[in-house]
This record gives C-alpha cells, structure tokens and sequence, in this order.
C-alpha cells in the first residue's frame, strides 16, 4: 500500500469509536499537519458533526490572520469553528509548557462525556518529544512519547497519524492541493523544540539516517516497560490494604515501607496515576518518603504537589486530592433533610432512609453548624457525653476534616455530626426507619 493510500485509511480503525461517540473536535492550528487531519476527517464523518477548535496563543503578530484563515476555511467545507484567545502567563517551565498547559485546558472544557478530540501530531512531532523528554531525564513513561489515545477530561484524546512522516503528511497535502499558514515561530530556536527540530535532528539525521526508527523502536521498549511497572505497582496495592476515604485514598505504612525502597518509589508513581492524577517527579517522590512515610508516628508531615497531598495519620499513608480552593466555613445553613445540600467547601450532605440507623423523621429541618470549641455531646450508646474534640479523636476522623465536618443543628441542640454519629435522644428504635446521614467529601 502507497503512504497516500495508508493515510487516506489512517482514520479506519477509528471508525466504530467515531460513530459512536456523541462529539467529535478537532484542535485545528491552520498548519499543514492539522489542516490534512480535518480534510481527512470530513471524509469519513459527515461536515455537521465536527467542530474545529483553534487555540489562539498571541504569540505572533500574525496570530490573528491564522484564527482568520481556520475560520475561513471551516466556513468553507462547512463544519463548525470554535476559536479561543487565551492569556499565557509563563512559570517555572517556560512559555512552550505554558501554552500547551492553557491548549490542553481548553480542549478538555470544550469536550463533552464520550467526546473525542483529534490532534494531527505525525512521527517527527513523536522523534521530537521522545528527544526533549529524554533530555529532561524523563523515565519510561516519558520516553514512551505521546501515545495515540488516551483519556482527556469527560472524553478522549485520538492522534491518528503517528505512524507517518512531516514528509508524508506534506505529500499529501501537496497532491490534495491544501492550503494552510506556516507559523514563523518554528524557526525561533530560542524554543527547545525548534531548536531539537532544526540543530539537532538534521545533526542526528546526517551521521544516523534511520535515526527515526531507532528512537520509535526506543520509544516501544520503554511504553513496555512502563506497562510492567504499572503491572507491578497495581498488585503491590493490592497487598496495602488499600481503602477509599473522604476526599482520596489510603494504604497501610506498615507494609507499605516492607516492599524494597525501588517498590516503594514505583508504587507511589502509579499509585497518581491509577487515580487520574499526574504522575509525581522523582523530587517530589523522594520527598514523601522521607518528609512524611520517614516522619514520627506522632508528626503530621504533608507534602503538596499540583493537585495532590500525601500525609500520614494513624499509620497510614494517605493520598489526597487536593483542589487548594479558598472558602469560609459560614454558618448557620438551613438543611430541610431531603434535596443534596453543597457546603462552602464543596462537600455535600445527603440522606437516605434506613431502618434503625440516623435520625427520627420527626425532625423535618436542621441547622449546619461548624467547630468553634468547646461543643460537647453524648453519642448514642454512651454512658456520659464528651467533649467533641475528644470524640473526633476517639472516632478516628482525620486532623484535616476535624474543622470541616458539619454539624447538625435543631434549636441549639447537637443531634448529629457528619456521617460518625447521632446524638443521645435524637436516633430511632432498631424496627424504626431513621434518616440517615451522608457527608461525601471529594476534594480538599
């Protein structure tokens, strides 16, 4: 089969996933690679079910006149045009890392549940990322290069032609007659792309002219072996007594720090991942080990990083996801027991009817309050009450929740706190049917 019969099949084995997924975006830049894509696209699905995004950095004077032409051209071949001008503020990473941060970001608003979104990157954009990651001192997973599907956001990200050539894709395009914008800033080889791309490749490509095949086969080895240590790190949390808690997930310190110290560093890698975080740097995992699984038992070390915290708390390591979002704990909030109440930090209330457990039905509202010291009550059960910072302690309830954990309210009265307990003369007989509580936490 000729390269341009293979491109032109190239969304084939995507078919079945096109048809049945309700949205179908394509990030279009103008360039050449992303205007085949959607020329491609359009022939397998029909024009109103496509809508092309175009991402506008403002990197260039020219920046406007690119939006203009993808626009233009969407008009023409009729499917849909979504643009967005977005503001780049540079961090730690630099402008490149910055933009693709705020793309990404767009793309993943933009996409629905089951959606898909398709980027044209080729194999020479695959050469490239493998070449920057492995001069970053990335690990396997990063030296695996981009891969042609993954989850993104509600949908799924596609990238159908990496297994064809710049050279290829622009034959291509040639023979088809396209029309597309070349971005001056590729030239610019202050970006460490541009300058892998126009010093460092053409170097490579004169002394190692399979260079492309070689750094692939690289790239295949290292996805491999980053599936078995995936492989790994899954039956290793198999054997931590893993445990779904409010707002993350806990493991077992004490057989946690009986695996090998290479065990230990791979299973908090994955142990991210599996959960849909991003994997944590080498730094960051040396970091817990010996800032929080190496702490006192009595200490209550935390590290944060992007959106996850790790911290310890009665021997066990906790993973956390961690939102980092400003909120005041207001109250009081009026709760009538039956719709889903969101709280100020994002929690949420909810109940459900259960024979001999919750609060009696005679109770048809309440007030959420919050700790201010010096609560007491008397669970149910109990011979005298206590202080509700000595019970908090006794029933286990992380440092974290101690202050966000609502408590119920009627007439000045405590009845109930959270999910942990009702009050003495405010539950229900064994045969009676109670309202019970539910606190859901998903963030911190």
């Amino acid at each position: 089969m000729s390269v341009s019969s293979a491109l032109n099949s190239a969304l084939i084995p995507w078919k079945q996933t096109i048809d049945d997924a309700p949205q179908i975006l394509l990030g279009l830049s103008g360039g050449m690679d992303s205007i085949l894509l959607l020329t491609l696209l359009k022939e397998q699905v029909s024009s109103r079910y496509i809508q092309a995004v175009h991402i506008n950095h403002g990197l260039s004077e020219n920046s406007d006149q690119w939006q203009q032409f993808a626009k233009d051209y969407c008009e023409k071949i009729g499917v849909e045009f979504y643009a967005e001008k977005i503001q780049l503020i540079a961090k730690g990473e630099g402008i490149e890392a910055a933009a693709r941060e705020a793309r990404y970001s767009v793309f993943e608003k933009r996409l629905k549940r089951g959606g898909l979104l398709f980027l044209a990157h080729h194999a020479d954009d695959q050469v490239e990322t493998v070449l920057y990651r492995l001069l970053r001192g990335a690990g396997s997973k990063g030296l695996a290069g981009m891969p042609e599907s993954r989850p993104l956001g509600a949908g799924k990200l596609i990238r159908p032609l990496l297994d064809y050539s710049r050279q290829d894709l622009h034959a291509e395009a040639l023979n088809r007659k396209l029309k597309w914008v070349e971005d001056e800033s590729n030239q610019d080889n202050h970006f460490d792309r541009n300058y892998i791309r126009n010093k460092v490749i053409p170097a490579v490509a004169q002394r190692w002219p399979d260079y492309a095949q070689s750094i692939m086969h690289s790239a295949a080895l290292s996805l491999q072996s980053d599936h078995l240590s995936k492989e790994l790190a899954i039956e290793d949390l198999k054997g931590l007594e893993i445990k779904k808690e409010s707002a993350g997930w806990s493991i077992s310190l004490s057989l946690f720090t009986q695996l090998s110290h290479l065990r230990q560093k791979n299973t908090l890698r994955y142990w991210s991942e599996i959960n849909d975080f991003p994997a944590p740097s080498s730094k960051i995992i040396n970091e817990i080990l010996s800032s929080v699984v190496g702490a006192r038992q009595d200490a209550s070390p935390e590290i944060v990083w992007q959106s996850q915290r790790w911290t310890r708390f009665q021997n066990r390591l906790y993973l956390l996801n961690h939102d980092n979002k400003q909120f005041q704990l207001k109250s009081p909030i009026n709760w009538d027991l039956t719709d889903c109440l969101l709280l100020p930090d994002n929690s949420s209330l909810n109940t459900r009817f259960c024979i001999g457990k919750g609060l009696g039905q005679n109770i048809d509202k309440v007030e959420i309050r919050y700790r201010q010291g010096g609560e007491r009550c008397k669970p149910e059960g109990r011979g005298h009450s206590s202080s509700l910072k000595k019970l908090l302690l006794e029933y286990q309830l992380p440092p974290w929740l101690r202050d966000r954990i609502p408590l119920l309210y009627v007439k000045d009265q405590l009845v109930a706190v959270g999910n942990l307990w009702v009050c003495e003369g405010w539950g229900v007989e064994p045969e009676e049917t109670g309202i019970e509580i539910y606190w859901q936490v998903d963030s911190l």
